[in-house]
């Protein structure tokens, strides 16, 4: 009797289209296996090899992300080099995130810390440049991007641009900073409709613009310490 190959299985049994309905989250580990290696061989399916793989490992990915290449190919029928490389890489991507994700993020409390996070960035400029620094519910930073570069008197920020990368990250606060190589902190009224816009704008997405910081060397400004955002 022959095998029936994944393309033969209902739609929703199929492990990329499952995916593509249901998540990610609902796929088994044999399922996301198969995925990675693709196919399987003559007697078995990508899912059942992948069955298969997990279970001489007692269904533990730690003991497969020891596994090498040449452990994979010499114990399963349908594994090349190729193959193989594949999910030793899968594996290992997951093993970085995981220590990455146990690196406390920083915490921005107050206009002191982001203007601590920007000065490293802005404060030795002799051009105006823009940044956004995009942080989650509690207020931990998720990213820092430049937004604008311009020259000595002015930069032009793109609204649409912040928001956009606000959206990928699921942000749920945005603190704005740029520069003044003059020295001079207050804020223009070009940095002051940036704001209005911004936060207005961001509201909608139920984002909160946090503060706008104008960092000039040693000292700073903040609309939110001054009240005004």
């Amino acid at each position: 009797m022959s095998k029936l190959s994944i393309k033969q299985w209902a739609e929703e049994d199929r492990p990329r289209e499952k995916l593509l309905l249901k998540g990610v989250s609902a796929l088994s580990d044999s399922e996301l296996v198969a995925i990675l290696i693709g196919s399987g061989n003559a007697e078995e399916s990508a899912v059942e090899l992948g069955k298969r793989i997990l279970l001489k490992t007692g269904n533990d990915l730690n003991v497969l992300g020891k596994m090498g290449v040449s452990d994979l190919t010499s114990q399963f029928k349908g594994i090349g080099p190729a193959k193989a490389i594949t999910l030793i890489a899968a594996l290992e991507l997951g093993r970085r995130r995981k220590s990455t994700e146990a690196t406390e993020r920083k915490k921005i409390g107050s206009s002191r810390d982001g203007y601590d996070h920007f000065y490293p960035i802005l404060a030795d400029l002799n051009h105006e440049e823009t940044w956004a620094l995009l942080t989650d519910r509690s207020n931990k930073v998720l990213t820092t991007m430049q937004v604008s570069r311009g020259g000595i008197s002015g930069t032009v920020v793109d609204i649409r641009l912040i928001l956009r990368e606000a959206l990928n990250h699921y942000a749920s606060g945005i603190i704005l900073g740029h520069n003044h190589p003059s020295g001079n902190c207050r804020p223009s009224p070009q940095d002051t409709q940036i704001t209005k816009k911004l936060k207005e704008a961001a509201q909608w997405m139920d984002i909160t613009l946090l503060d706008h910081i104008i960092v000039c060397g040693d000292i700073y400004f903040s609309y939110a310490d001054e009240g005004i955002i």
